[in-house]
């Protein structure tokens, strides 16, 4: 659909944040939105903590992979996302590029699934805030 918003998410290892983020706006908004995500230096797997957090909210990334970002995708999206402060992303003419400092619960000294829950409630917030913004202003 060519009225689709679109939308691409980016965190350094495309693992973890950016994966997360992708799979909430996959479940809340449908196809309504076209959704993907890629990270700057690509790890080699999903973040299986992040991937288990994920499971709790019924959001299932296990057949999703990191991604390096497609050039071509990145100039045709009406939003790129960076996760985090680490995830730098060369601007280009097209995309409205906004960063989400996101919590980061391992600097107050909380790790494992705890920091997983913490992070994944941060992006959902603010994936369910861009989702409705994206939303409204469909025609």
């Amino acid at each position: 659909m060519p009225d689709t918003p679109s939308v691409l998410f980016v965190c350094v290892k495309n693992g973890g944040k950016s994966q997360m983020a992708a799979g909430l706006m996959r479940k809340l908004a449908g196809t309504a939105v076209e959704v993907h995500s890629a990270g700057t230096k690509p790890g080699v797997t999903i973040n299986a903590l992040s991937a288990e957090s994920l499971l709790e909210v019924d959001v299932d990334v296990s057949g999703e992979h990191p991604k390096p970002i497609d050039p071509a995708l990145l100039a045709r999206m009406d939003y790129v996302i960076t996760l985090g402060a680490e995830a730098r992303v060369e601007t280009v003419d097209g995309p409205t590029f906004e960063n989400w400092d996101t919590d980061e619960p391992s600097e107050r000294g909380i790790d494992g699934m705890e920091r997983m829950r913490l992070v994944r409630d941060d992006i959902a917030i603010r994936v369910e805030a861009l989702t409705s913004r994206l939303l409204s202003t469909k025609p």
